[in-house]
C-alpha cells in the first residue's frame, strides 16, 4: 500500500532531522513584518532575515512543512483551480534549509538519497535541470550521483536562477523531475513540449551563492547557502500513482464528503475540486486571523469563499454548505495542524456567515450577468458588465471569469480595470500623514534597554539628528532625537507608548517627549534647553509615575485578553491595541456585539485576578517552547527565537517585552468604558483600570446622583421612576396623538366647505392651519371617501419650508395627474415633487409663494378639465 500524505509528511522531516536538521513549525499565512509578501507563499518566507544576515539561529539546519496560499498579488493561481491537475490556492512546501552550512553536494545528496530511499522512486524516472553556467552542480549530479548526461539539462533562463530580489542574495537552481512515460503527452524541461504532464517538476534545490549588487555585479556570499522546496500535494501524487493532485487520498476524501454535502453525483465535476481546495485555504487563512473584508487578505479570503460557494450553487446546493466541510477537513489535516481543532469554531462561523450574506445577492447576480451574457454579440463579456457585477453585487471578477469560461466566453479585463480605476479616482481623498520618525530616520546603531528593572542610569549619546540629518551637536530650544548606548526609556511598541522624561547632561537637559525605535536603536524624540552633544555622558531618567500608570493598564490587558477567551471562546485573537497612561484600547476577532452580561463576566474574572494579588512572572524561553506551554502569540507578530514570557498565575501567558506590573493587586480595579464594532469581525473594547478606573466610577456615581436629584428619588429608585416617566410620556403621546386626529377631523369639516366646481368636477384647494405634514395624506385619502369624485391640494407652511400633497380620485386620472399638478405648484414656491398619478407630494423652500400658487390651481384645472 503507498505511503498517505500525512507518512509523507512526517518521513519528510524525520529524514533531515536525522541529518542534523531542526524541524521547525509552519509559520503563520501571514508574514511577520514583512509588507512585501500578502500571502506566506514559500517555505524560505520565516527564513527570509536569516538568509539576509539580519537574524541568527540557534541551528544552521532546518527542515519545514510550510502552509502557503497563492491567490492574491504577485503570486496568483485563483483562476486555474479546479481547471488543471496542479494549482491551488493552499498548498504545503517541504523544504530543507542551510544557513551558511552545507552546500550543494550535500543538498543534492540528501535530495536524491530521500527520493530513491525513503521513498523508493525509480532513478530511471527522475531527471534534473541546472543553470547553463553551473558547471559545478553538473558534475556533482554525473560523478557524484550517477545520473547520465541526457539527464541533466542545462537551462539557461531565471527557471533556473533563483533571486529574493533585484538584489540581494541570489543564485542558480537545480529542479528535479519525475517522468509520468510515454504514454502522457509532454516534452522534456528546455523543449517546446515542456508545458506537457509527462515530466512533472517536483523538487527545487536553491544554491545561494552570489549577493546581486544595484549594478548587476555579483559577488560571491561569504556563507552559501541552501533553501528547497518540494510541493507535497505534488510528490503525494507521484507516491499514490495518481495524475493529478486532486486524486491523493486528502482530496478525495474532501471530495466525497463534498459531494455527499451538495448531493453532487458525479465525483469528477471540476466544482468539486474548487470546493475542496478552497475549504483548505479559507480555513487555515482563518485560523491565522484573517476575515473576510473588502481590502486587503480579507477581501482575498472573500473572493475565496463567494467562489466556492457559486460553485456549490452549480453543483445544486440548496442551503448553505460550506462550513460544514471544516469537519472532513479537521479530520483530513487536524492532527498535523491541530490549529484546525482549536480554531474550528470561529472558522465555521465565519464561512457559514460570509455564505449567507453572499447568497442573498448570488441569484440576483447571476440572473443579472446570464441576462447580459444572452444580449451579447460577441464572445466578449463587456467591462462594464463585470465591474456593475463586481461593484453592486460583491461577484469578484474572477467569478465572473469562470462563468465565462464555461459558456467559452471571455471578460473584457481592459474595460473593468478602466471602470476600477474610474471608480478609484472618484473615491480618492486626499490625506495628509505625519512623517515617522521610524520611516524618515535610519540608524544603524543599537541599544541595549535597562527599564525592566532600572529607573535613572548613566549612558552615552552615540546619534543625534535633527531636521531629518544626523548632527553632532542639537542646539537649544532645537527638537531633535537622541540615540543611547543604552536606556530605561520604554520605546513603543506592540500596543505600549513610549516613555517620557529628562536627559541630562553637563551642557543642557533634553526633554523627551517620546521615545520610539529605529532599526534597533532607543530613540528619544524632544527638544533641548542648552545643548547636546554626541559623544557624551547623560543622566537617564523616565517619568515615573506615568510608566507606572501604563504598567497597569498593560497588565490589565493581558488579563482582559485571557478573560476574552474564556467568556466568548478560543476563538478570540488581538487584531491591536493602545495602552497609554491614560487607558487601554484592544482590539480582537469576535463576530458579534459583545453582551452586556458578557462584559460583565470579562470585569468580574479580570478583578478576581486583580484581588487574588497573582505575582507576575516573566521568563526568557524558546519560541517553540513557549507557544507549546499555552503562551498567547500575537497575530501577524514576527517574534525572535527566544522571547520574553509574561505570566500571572495561571489565568494568563502572553509574549511579551512590554513593562508590567509586580503583581496584580497594584492595578487595583479594572472597567470597562465602551465596546463596539471596528471592522467586519473585529471588535474593540476601551478600558480604564487603576486610579483612572476609580475616577471613571467616582464620575458615573456623581452623574447618578445628579439624575437621582433631578427626578426627586434616590439612586436605588432610579430605574422604577425612570421606568415610571416613560409609561407616563406614551400615556401622554397617545392623548396628544388622539387630539390631533380630533383636530384634523374638525379642520377637516371646515376645509370642505371650501370645495367649488370647476367644469362639474369638485376641487379642494386650501392651505391648512395648525395640521402637521405627516397628517397630510391620511386628510387626503379621507376627503376622497368623501367627496367620491374630486382633485384635492393640500398644503401646510411654516417660516422656511411648504409641504404639499395631491389627491386625484380614480375615475378624474385619466384627465388629471397628481404628479402633474402637484409640480404645477411646487415650482411656484420653490420646490419640486412626484408621486402616483392619483397621489403625490412635493416640498417648497418660498412659503411667501403658497398663496399665490395655490389660487393659480383653478386656472390649471380649466385648462385640463
Amino acid at each position: 500500500m503507498s505511503m498517505t500524505t500525512a507518512e509523507i509528511r512526517c518521513a519528510f522531516l524525520d529524514f533531515f532531522a536525522s541529518k542534523g536538521h531542526q524541524k521547525v513549525s509552519s509559520s503563520s499565512l501571514v508574514p511577520g513584518d514583512d509588507p512585501t509578501l500578502l500571502f506566506t507563499n514559500a517555505g524560505m518566507n520565516q527564513f527570509k532575515d536569516v538568509f539576509l544576515g539580519t537574524e541568527s539561529r540557534s541551528y544552521d539546519r532546518a527542515t519545514s512543512s510550510q502552509r502557503c496560499v497563492r491567490a492574491g498579488g504577485k503570486h496568483n493561481d485563483l483562476e486555474n483551480v479546479g481547471y488543471t491537475a496542479r494549482h491551488h490556492t493552499f498548498f504545503e512546501m517541504l523544504g530543507n534549509f542551510s544557513f551558511g552550512d552545507y552546500f550543494k553536494t550535500e543538498a543534492i545528496q540528501f535530495a536524491w538519497e530521500f527520493l530513491t530511499k525513503e521513498l523508493k522512486l525509480p532513478a530511471e524516472k527522475l531527471l534534473v535541470t541546472i543553470y547553463h553556467e553551473d558547471d559545478e552542480a553538473f558534475d556533482i549530479w554525473a560523478n557524484t550521483i550517477g545520473l547520465s548526461e541526457d539527464k541533466i539539462i542545462r537551462i539557461s533562463t531565471s527557471d533556473n536562477f533563483w533571486s529574493m530580489g533585484d538584489t540581494g542574495p541570489c543564485g542558480p537552481c537545480s529542479e528535479i523531475f519525475y517522468d509520468h512515460g510515454e504514454h502522457i503527452w509532454g516534452g522534456r524541461p528546455g523543449t517546446p513540449e515542456e508545458d506537457g504532464d509527462r515530466f512533472i517538476e517536483i523538487w527545487n534545490l536553491v544554491f545561494m551563492q552570489f549577493n546581486r549588487q544595484a549594478d548587476g555585479t555579483m559577488d560571491p556570499l561569504p556563507k552559501p547557502s541552501i533553501d528547497t522546496g518540494m510541493g507535497l500535494e505534488r510528490i503525494s501524487a507521484i507516491i499514490q500513482n495518481v495524475h493529478s493532485n486532486y486524486e491523493i487520498d486528502i482530496f478525495e476524501n474532501l471530495i466525497e464528503d463534498t459531494a455527499k454535502i451538495v448531493g453532487a453525483t458525479d465525483k469528477q465535476d471540476k466544482s468539486l475540486r474548487v470546493i475542496a481546495d478552497h475549504i483548505r485555504s479559507c480555513s487555515f487563512l482563518i485560523s491565522d486571523g484573517v476575515l473576510p473584508s473588502n481590502e486587503g487578505r480579507g477581501y482575498v479570503l472573500r473572493r475565496i469563499i463567494r467562489r466556492a460557494v457559486r460553485h456549490g450553487n452549480k453543483l445544486g446546493a440548496s442551503d448553505v454548505f460550506f462550513y460544514r466541510l471544516v469537519a472532513a477537513l479537521e479530520t483530513q489535516m487536524g492532527d498535523a495542524y491541530p490549529e484546525l481543532k482549536d480554531n474550528r469554531q470561529l472558522i465555521e462561523k465565519v464561512l457559514k456567515t460570509e455564505e449567507e450574506q453572499f447568497s442573498r445577492t448570488l441569484e440576483r447576480g447571476m440572473n443579472i450577468l446570464n441576462d447580459a451574457i444572452k444580449e451579447l454579440d460577441s464572445d466578449v463579456i463587456p467591462g462594464e458588465v463585470v465591474f456593475k457585477l463586481y461593484d453592486t453585487y460583491g461577484f469578484p471578477a474572477d467569478l465572473t471569469n469562470d462563468v465565462a469560461r464555461e459558456k467559452n466566453l471571455t471578460i473584457d479585463e481592459d474595460g473593468f480595470k478602466a471602470a476600477m480605476d474610474a471608480q478609484r479616482k472618484r473615491a480618492q481623498q486626499a490625506s495628509q500623514f505625519d512623517t515617522d520618525y521610524n520611516e524618515q530616520l535610519k540608524s544603524n546603531c543599537s541599544s541595549d534597554f535597562l527599564g525592566y528593572d532600572k529607573i535613572t542610569h548613566q549612558a552615552k549619546v552615540i546619534e543625534l539628528f535633527a531636521e531629518g540629518k544626523s548632527v553632532e551637536l542639537i542646539n537649544d530650544g532645537q527638537q531633535g532625537v537622541v540615540v543611547l548606548d543604552q536606556s530605561a526609556f520604554y520605546a513603543e511598541s506592540g500596543g505600549q507608548i513610549g516613555d517620557t522624561g529628562q536627559l541630562t547632561s553637563s551642557t543642557g537637559v533634553f526633554e523627551v517627549k517620546d521615545t520610539v525605535k529605529l532599526g534597533n536603536a532607543i530613540a528619544h524624540k524632544g527638544v533641548v534647553t542648552g545643548n547636546f552633544k554626541l559623544n557624551e555622558q547623560v543622566n537617564v531618567a523616565f517619568d515615573v509615575e506615568r510608566r507606572e500608570a501604563i504598567k497597569v493598564n498593560h497588565s490589565a490587558t493581558h488579563l482582559m485578553h485571557a478573560a476574552l477567551k474564556q467568556v466568548l471562546g478560543e476563538h478570540v485573537n488581538q487584531k491591536g491595541s493602545l495602552v497609554t497612561d491614560e487607558r487601554l484600547r484592544f482590539d480582537f476577532s469576535h463576530f458579534e456585539a459583545v453582551t452586556a452580561q458578557e462584559l460583565q463576566k470579562v470585569e468580574t474574572l479580570v478583578n478576581e485576578q486583580i484581588r487574588m494579588n497573582q505575582t507576575l512572572q516573566t521568563k526568557l524561553m524558546n519560541l517553540e517552547e513557549a507557544k507549546a506551554a499555552g503562551a498567547m502569540a500575537l497575530f501577524g507578530e514576527k517574534y525572535e527565537e527566544d522571547v520574553r514570557v509574561v505570566s500571572m498565575g495561571e489565568f494568563s501567558m502572553e509574549l511579551c517585552g512590554g513593562t508590567h506590573v509586580t503583581s496584580t493587586g497594584e492595578i487595583g480595579l479594572f472597567k470597562i468604558v465602551s465596546e463596539g464594532g471596528i471592522a467586519a469581525g473585529v471588535r474593540r473594547i476601551e478600558a480604564v483600570s487603576g486610579e483612572k478606573a476609580v475616577e471613571f466610577v467616582q464620575s458615573r456615581e456623581l452623574q447618578i446622583s445628579k439624575l437621582a436629584g433631578l427626578l426627586k428619588t434616590d439612586p436605588d429608585g432610579l430605574v422604577a421612576r425612570i421606568e415610571q416617566m416613560l409609561e407616563r410620556n406614551k400615556a401622554t403621546e397617545k392623548e396628544l396623538d388622539k387630539l390631533k386626529q380630533q383636530l384634523a377631523a374638525s379642520a377637516g369639516a371646515d376645509v370642505l366647505s371650501q370645495v367649488i366646481e370647476i367644469n362639474g368636477i369638485k376641487v379642494l384647494s386650501t392651505q391648512l392651519q395648525g395640521v402637521e405634514a405627516k397628517a397630510l395624506r391620511a386628510m387626503v385619502d379621507d376627503f376622497k371617501n368623501q367627496l367620491s369624485s374630486a382633485i384635492i391640494v393640500l398644503a401646510v407652511a411654516d417660516t422656511n419650508k411648504v409641504s404639499l400633497i395631491v389627491g386625484v380620485t380614480k375615475d378624474l386620472i385619466a384627465k388629471v395627474k397628481a404628479g402633474e399638478l402637484v409640480n404645477f405648484v411646487a415650482q411656484q414656491v420653490g420646490g419640486k415633487g412626484g408621486g402616483r398619478p392619483d397621489m403625490a407630494q412635493a416640498g417648497g423652500t418660498q412659503p411667501e409663494n403658497l398663496d399665490s400658487a395655490l389660487s393659480s390651481v383653478h386656472a390649471w384645472l380649466n385648462d385640463k378639465l
